[in-house]
């Protein structure tokens, strides 16, 4: 194993854990409704409808406000991606505390973003907030044939940050980041702050956090290999 395959790493869904993007995505959700002439949702219904992707969230938004066809997702997911890609950081905002923490886990390990968001839009995002130099991979939805909930795309978000996945561990607000992370046998923290599509039972998570200042303390408490002097980035 090389050097770097030793490094543990903290990896994050995008959406609803490092950021509250729910203005951002409530615009694009309404665009695609004022195409199709229906009322429109607020910020509080769409994070109830996020976490499988852009085609997933347009058909929760449509089942909300009348129905759609498989025609309807098909017209209207253009419409949300072009939308959103022009206002992708207008009302978007870290959660409180989240530089600060991301500061001092980045002294323990790797950081990475594993988000079921099309690659270009998460690096918008990422790079619209500045941390573009904090993340070792992003990878998005698209990045590779298969996406969470299937565990090969935690894995591989894992290695390409250099890092290795049994000193690792997953933060997350969904039943996608759930799946994913313990198909992977990996560690998961919840945020329980953020768009759960579940109870917090039925994620059975490692460990769960109501802030970002707990994250530290909950990753100590079910990674520990995290904080193994060996694994720390160089």
């Amino acid at each position: 194993m090389s050097g770097n395959a030793s490094k543990s790493c903290i990896a994050f869904d995008l959406d609803g854990t490092l950021v509250d993007t729910a203005p951002d995505l409530a615009g694009a959700m309404n665009a695609v409704l004022a195409h199709f002439g229906r009322s429109f949702v607020d910020p509080e219904q769409v994070r109830d409808m996020v976490g499988r992707g852009a085609r997933r969230t347009i058909e929760k938004g449509l089942e909300l406000t009348g129905g759609g066809t498989e025609a309807m997702l098909d017209e209207g997911v253009p419409i949300f991606l072009d939308h959103y890609a022009d206002h992708i950081c207008d009302g978007s905002r870290p959660w409180e505390g989240t530089n600060e923490v991301l500061d001092a886990l980045a002294g323990h390990a790797v950081l990475a973003v594993c988000t079921n968001k099309p690659l270009h839009l998460a690096k918008a995002l990422v790079e619209a907030l500045g941390w573009t130099s904090r993340f070792q991979a992003v990878l998005g939805g698209d990045s590779l044939e298969v996406r969470k909930p299937d565990p090969r795309h935690l894995l591989e978000t894992i290695r390409m940050a250099g890092a290795d996945p049994a000193r690792s561990a997953y933060v997350g607000d969904s039943s996608a980041d759930s799946e994913a992370a313990h198909g992977a046998g990996i560690p998961f923290v919840l945020c329980r702050f953020g768009y759960l599509d579940l109870t917090p039972q039925e994620l059975a998570a490692d460990a769960e956090i109501d802030s970002w200042s707990d994250l530290p303390d909950a990753l100590r408490a079910c990674a520990p290999a995290i904080w193994s002097s060996d694994a720390a980035p160089a």
